[in-house]
């Protein structure tokens, strides 16, 4: 285990942001179903690791697939395994063991595939998928959804995905289906769901990654708390729905200018907003360490599924908000937060090896009295290997101890 410990500082200057994992998993499936072509730039992550050395593993013609600790990996892979009839047991470490893959249990053995699991990994299919009509809720994971959309266009018969519930994280999907298209694989949206023709072919293309939105809230926190930051490598007209942090980071009062795919934030009075967190569940940890920074109340909704992430993330961002002073109030949902800039202090936190609650308590940790400490700091290796060196390249005070 390795711990950070921060100091005082403001970030100013610009930063590349890394390219999008989102974009790149959904690219690298596509490029493995269309049998060639590369996908760059890809970032050397853990969740990265996880879904190249899954691919590499079934063009070796393996049958044990590693998924490491990576959700996006195991269920956006499990379906597509299926639909080309290979037999496969995924495992996977940490995080990812208590984590459920419920839908699939219940799922796939209605369309030809035989599964077995006590719930999560190990999770063992075999059997060709047969298309067909495939109900599933909206609401438990949107990777679900996308798992099946790359697998559902693999099959030889049309399919239709039915949702039984209204769609959460519906971004995360719309990327799936841009991402498709792009490998010319159409996918049409209908009032119940969506309609997959099969018997796509996967186009062979040399893909370009965009840069990542969901990364960029973090630096932008930083700016619009107290700094002036420039993000680059980012496309404004991106799929992703974290891009929405410049709208809310506006709603907060903070200045933001998007030009030439270039994003600045500067120091700015801010104030407490109302966020449903519904379609950006990731941005929570975030935008909960801004509305600390704000004055009056900043309410959190529609993040409950924050609960079933690499930690519970609703009581992970509480959990250290405290330590820091800071008076919020859990809800089911999310959480209240009662800005209070001026008393905040620095505190010995715990990352939960959770690498997106290590990057946002390092963002407030540069505005609160005294020094901070965070443990699990290795967690960053999920999805952002080099959070730290830009951080101190814009003047952070970040200095790891330990093992990466």
């Amino acid at each position: 285990m390795s711990v950070v410990k921060l100091q005082n500082s403001t970030l100013s200057g610009t930063v590349s942001l890394p390219p999008s994992k989102s974009v790149a998993h959904r690219a690298l499936i596509c490029s493995y179903l269309a049998g060639g072509g590369t996908v760059s730039p890809i970032i050397d992550s853990k969740d990265m690791e996880a879904t190249i050395g899954v691919i590499n593993s079934l063009k070796n013609g393996e049958s044990v697939l590693n998924c490491i600790e990576s959700g996006s990996a195991v269920r956006f892979l499990i379906p597509v395994v299926a639909s080309l009839g290979k037999s496969a047991t995924f495992i996977g470490e940490g995080s990812l063991v208590p984590r459920t893959l419920k839908e699939y249990i219940e799922l796939l053995p209605k369309h030809g595939v035989e599964v077995e699991s006590a719930g999560g990994v190990p999770f063992s299919v075999s059997g060709k998928l047969k298309n067909g009509n495939f109900e599933i809720a909206g609401d438990v994971s949107s990777q679900y959804v996308t798992g099946l959309l790359l697998a559902l266009a693999n099959l030889e018969g049309d399919s239709a995905l039915v949702l039984t519930t209204p769609l959460q994280s519906k971004p995360y999907v719309d990327i799936t289906i841009g991402v498709m298209k792009d490998y010319g694989v159409e996918v049409k949206e209908t009032d119940f769901g969506y309609l997959i023709k099969g018997s796509q072919k996967f186009n062979v293309i040399d893909y370009t990654v965009e840069g990542d939105w969901s990364h960029a809230a973090f630096f932008l926190a930083a700016g619009a708390i107290g700094g002036n930051v420039t993000l680059s490598g980012l496309k404004a007209d991106s799929a992703q729905g974290d891009k929405k942090i410049i709208d809310i980071l506006k709603q907060f009062g903070a200045e933001v200018t998007v030009e030439n795919n270039l994003v600045k934030c500067r120091k700015s009075k801010l104030s407490g907003v109302e966020i449903d967190a519904s379609d950006i569940p990731d941005m929570v940890p975030s935008l909960a360490v801004i509305g600390a920074f704000a004055s009056g109340k900043t309410v959190i909704k529609g993040a409950q599924r924050l609960r079933l992430k690499e930690s519970d993330r609703i009581e992970s961002v509480i959990y250290n908000l405290r330590a820091m002073g800071v008076e919020v109030e859990e809800t089911d949902d999310g959480m209240i937060i009662t800005g209070c800039a001026e008393t905040i202090h620095g505190a010995k936190m715990k990352g939960f090896n959770d690498h997106r609650i290590v990057m946002a308590f390092s963002v407030a940790a540069l505005f609160a009295k005294g020094e901070s400490e965070i443990d699990d700091a290795e967690s960053i290796n999920k999805s952002y290997p080099s959070f730290f060196e830009d951080y101190n390249r814009l003047g952070g005070k970040a200095n790891v101890i330990g093992c990466r």
